[in-house]
């Protein structure tokens, strides 16, 4: 194809670089994804052609494309082809890291250009541009930009290249007549000065993966072999973990075991702002459950949990109950992630909702506590959010419409908003009366563990800031999408990530 000549790896291109230096050739460098070739990334080219000599062009590769769902359109061959073919670009490579930090530093370009859009480095969510321009005065390089019309790749592949279903691009085009993108993302940006206290149950996901190698010759069991194994830090640390990337200050409560504590692998797994209280359960074990995977199609096969969920000694549940009652005013809202495994008493539940200012609670039934767990043991919430197959244990109803139920049970348990998650269907969300129905953007699941936990820790920050009940469920949707990419609890949802992700869906 024409143009391909153009194409060179990273060293030939470092190469090439030296030899125009010493033929005294001024050298422009450029970066960037350039999913969808357009008018005004050929004006940018063009422009920073004339700024120099030698125009080189570097590629993102697929790998680092951070631009959300089904991203890049285009592959990292194709994008750089594209560029190739344009007659004022002298040479094209494929980055090697996700950002042009380093290749700044390799190929030291006399002038380094930017669209006109990058002028405000304070618009830029990412910090990418900040960090690029410090490498360009290191490198004693000029950094300049263009003066054109501007363009979206995002914005021309939602509008004609977009792979989503149709019923959610139906969904998107009604909810950009409503809403711009810069109004979730303010929301986000707004989190950051809440004050939030997490209460809840640790829960350790340990994954053993294993190759499943036959059946016994002794007995009728499945024998695995095994390979490696993960553990990852899930339950309330993990939802400490998701609000601590969009809350400033976060303190956490919660029971780690006697025996097995896992104390120290806990504390690492905290992000730097959640301030930890521990208290310990004598003779017991910090909670792990233990998943047997099979490696190759990463399906679950048995879990086995280790865990005494009977609860605190009295001693210790009133010392709790004696630092919520004096320290729960301190706080904007409480997270309650209660799994039902021991850690939330009844009388802290008594006094989670006297004193908290507001009161955001997820209550999850479970193999641990076979049914008798549920959300109606307390008696206020501010915003309740479960799955909808605990919707429908708590309200023994099995096959009905969704709706009725969660009317029913919202007014039951007399919240303010009320999301019930629904997996592939995505969510519903109540709100004196009224229901809003989000559905799910979620396009690659590699594990659904820890997603509704996701939903629940974002939404419920939303919710305290007086958030309507589609946006609560445009954003939770969002990084539930992103938190079922994850597997297990590996790591938290960062605000960058969701920020991206609705920037994509809508701009």
């Amino acid at each position: 194809m024409q143009g391909n000549h153009k194409i060179k790896t990273l060293d030939e291109t470092i190469a090439l670089v030296r030899s125009y230096r010493v033929q005294n050739k001024k050298i422009v460098h450029c970066h960037g994804v350039f999913d969808l070739l357009h008018i005004g990334h050929i004006r940018y080219f063009e422009q920073a052609r004339c700024m120099g000599d030698i125009l080189i062009v570097t590629i993102t590769p697929d790998r680092y494309v951070d631009k959300g769902p089904h991203r890049p359109a285009f592959n990292e061959i194709l994008r750089a082809e594209a560029v190739a073919s344009l007659s004022c670009v002298d040479h094209v490579a494929i980055n090697q890291w996700p950002t042009a930090e380093e290749t700044l530093r390799l190929l030291r370009p006399d002038i380094y250009v930017k669209g006109a859009e990058f002028k405000n480095t304070a618009s830029d969510m990412t910090g990418k541009m900040e960090r690029e321009e410090k490498i360009v005065k290191e490198i004693g390089a000029t950094l300049a930009f263009t003066e054109d019309i501007v363009f979206s790749s995002t914005n021309l592949i939602n509008r004609y290249l977009s792979n989503l279903p149709k019923e959610i691009n139906k969904y998107l085009d009604l909810f950009r007549h409503r809403y711009l993108h810069t109004d979730l993302l303010e929301i986000l940006d707004e989190l950051s000065s809440l004050n939030v206290l997490v209460i809840g149950d640790i829960i350790l996901d340990e994954y053993q993966y294993c190759d499943a190698i036959g059946k016994s010759s002794k007995d009728p069991m499945l024998a695995l072999k095994y390979q490696t194994h993960d553990l990852f830090a899930g339950g309330v640390l993990a939802i400490a973990n998701h609000i601590a990337n969009f809350a400033d200050n976060v303190e956490l409560v919660t029971v780690l075991g006697e025996i097995d504590s896992h104390e120290s692998f806990i504390r690492t797994q905290l992000h730097p702002n959640i301030s930890p209280y521990f208290e310990v359960q004598p003779k017991a074990p910090t909670l792990i459950k233990r998943r047997f995977i099979d490696s190759y199609t990463m399906h679950k096969l048995f879990e086995v949990y280790m865990m005494d969920d009977s609860g605190l000694p009295n001693d210790k549940d009133l010392k709790i109950c004696n630092w919520l009652k004096r320290h729960l005013h301190e706080y904007d809202l409480a997270v309650v992630a209660d799994f039902g495994h021991g850690t939330i008493s009844p009388a802290m539940v008594d006094m989670l909702t006297q004193h908290a200012r507001y009161l955001a609670i997820n209550t999850q039934a479970n193999a641990g506590n076979r049914g008798f767990h549920t959300i109606t043991k307390y008696p206020r919430i501010d915003y309740a959010c479960i799955s909808e197959h605990e919707l429908r244990l708590e309200t023994r109803t099995q096959n009905s419409s969704v709706r009725p139920l969660i009317d029913r049970l919202a007014k039951e348990i007399k919240c303010h908003q009320f999301s019930v998650t629904r997996g592939r269907n995505g969510c519903a969300v109540w709100q004196d009366g009224e229901i809003i129905e989000v559905p799910s953007f979620a396009h690659n699941t590699v594990d659904r563990i820890g997603a509704g936990d996701a939903f629940f820790s974002v939404t419920s920050l939303a919710s305290y800031h007086g958030v309507s009940s589609e946006l609560i469920g445009f954003i939770g949707n969002v990084v539930g999408a992103l938190a079922v990419e994850i597997l297990g609890n590996k790591k938290s949802i960062d605000k960058p990530s969701v920020q991206k992700y609705i920037t994509s869906l809508l701009k």
